[in-house]
């Protein structure tokens, strides 16, 4: 499978889906014009995985910041992984966000109880 690279720009996150690598990775401020356009060919690769799923797939996200359209997109996506679990294969996310960023901390959390599947909340440390 061909891994889905996206570089960042000020208003989209990095993407990296690397299936060899087990590599899952969307991080940075979520802002697109075109949000459906941006998230069309993650979520058409995602479609793809699924149908060879890794044995544990752990998904990265790392926001500094979303808005409502992305937040519908993002949860289009973990729909869709969700599913992994009726292969027998274990989904695992990690939500990483701003230490003192409680509307963040509380997406994920959000993110987690509605879809039911487990979340690995981390704060990061700022470095500044």
């Amino acid at each position: 499978m061909t891994t889905l690279t996206i570089e960042a720009t000020e208003i989209t996150p990095n993407v990296t889906l690397d299936k060899d690598k087990g590599r899952f990775i969307i991080e940075g401020r979520c802002l697109p014009e075109d949000v459906k356009g941006f998230f069309n060919p993650i979520i058409e690769w995602f479609e793809g995985y699924l149908k060879d799923p890794n044995d544990v797939t752990n998904i990265i996200l790392d926001f500094e910041y979303f808005n409502t359209a992305s937040s519908k997109m993002i949860l289009i996506i973990l729909s869709k992984l969700r599913d992994i679990q009726k292969f027998g294969k274990k989904i695992e996310v990690t939500w990483r966000y701003p230490k003192y960023d409680v509307e963040m901390e509380e997406a994920g959390m959000e993110f987690s109880d509605l879809l039911s599947i487990p979340f690995n909340l981390k704060p990061k440390v700022d470095n500044s």
